[in-house]
């Protein structure tokens, strides 16, 4: 990834560049020590001076400084502005620079005074030494060179959701969009290059229909289309309230003939479209859970007819791992429906 940026142009870099030490004692900020020195006609010191140097002064992908030390809109942290980039610091999160496409992004979402606030980190190589990430308060920016479709930011539910399931090294792979809102089903979702056309999503009001989250509720998931023999689509819904995740299949007209025939072919077309929540579901959960999806595909055509409950097939984790006999069972299944209490 090219590490030189555009200058940003930013009405407050007209700051003052050089900070008095009274003014700032005034705002509980230290100013740049006597110890500041010259690069390329312009002074860096502090905290500022102590990163720069770090990463090789006028050698590094900073170049040299094109502006002195500029205060911050926030009134207490600091940047100073190089060729290459940008370094920013905080009392909190101190100095780190920020350059490139991740740093194009971090402008385009407000710098610092943005949903992410200020960078925790420098610029990261991920575990597949291609992709690159940089930390920030609100949230993490990914970029790939091939893959990402830029750089994008994950955070909140969806970005915890997506670390359940191994960042970019898991099934959904790197993120490829931006949050966008959903206003069918009153979602913010992110889409990602690992499973082209599924979302991740989350909702802290959800007045659509989704199946697991109450109405006006709190709830994360994933859902994708699929092209599967016996399931179209397969969604993910974690209701953030209590804990519980609702996995819904939704079966084609071959599926509903066929899928009794295999249960084991059924799970892993389930699992083949998205990723299984195996830091979601224990051992019992998931035995349960396949004993509802086999009592479903045994039971909700032939004996209750069509669309029974809805056109999807609906397993819940709270529901407790029964013998194969009494989830089975025909004279059970009767009673408990394939949702059992």
């Amino acid at each position: 990834m090219s590490r030189l940026v555009r200058r940003w142009t930013r009405n407050t870099s007209k700051a003052v560049a050089v900070v008095t030490a009274t003014a700032c004692l005034i705002l509980g900020v230290q100013a740049a020590p006597a110890s500041a020195q010259p690069f390329c006609g312009q002074e860096v010191g502090g905290d500022i001076l102590a990163k720069y140097i770090d990463l090789g002064d006028t050698s590094s992908p900073l170049g040299c400084p094109v502006t002195g030390e500029l205060s911050n809109p926030d009134g207490v942290g600091k940047r100073q502005q190089f060729v290459g980039g940008t370094i920013y610091w905080h009392p909190v999160t101190k100095a780190h620079p920020v350059w490139g496409t991740i740093g194009d992004k971090w402008g385009q979402l407000g710098w610092e005074a943005g949903v992410l606030g200020y960078p925790l980190s420098d610029e990261l190589t991920n575990p597949d030494n291609v992709g690159k990430r940089q930390q920030f308060q609100g949230g993490t920016i990914y970029w790939h060179p091939t893959l990402s479709n830029g750089a994008h930011a994950v955070r909140k539910s969806i970005g915890g959701l997506w670390g359940e399931l191994d960042w970019e090294a898991g099934a959904f792979g790197y993120p490829t969009s931006d949050e966008q809102w959903d206003s069918e089903l009153q979602q913010t979702y992110q889409t990602f290059s690992g499973k082209p056309g599924a979302k991740i999503w989350y909702t802290t009001d959800s007045a659509a229909d989704v199946e697991g989250c109450p109405e006006h509720g709190y709830c994360a998931g994933y859902r994708a289309d699929t092209s599967a023999n016996w399931v179209s689509r397969v969604g993910v819904v974690l209701n953030q309230e209590t804990g519980v995740l609702t996995i819904s299949a939704f079966p084609t007209e071959t599926g509903y003939d066929d899928a009794d025939t295999n249960y084991d072919e059924l799970w892993r077309q389930i699992w083949d479209t998205v990723p299984y929540p195996s830091s979601r579901l224990t051992a019992d959960q998931g035995s349960s859970v396949y004993e509802q999806m086999a009592c479903h595909a045994r039971y909700s055509y032939n004996i209750f007819g069509h669309y029974l409950g809805g056109v999807s097939w609906d397993f819940e984790s709270d529901r407790p791992n029964l013998s194969w006999d009494e989830a089975m069972n025909p004279v059970a299944v009767a009673i408990h429906g394939c949702n059992w209490d």
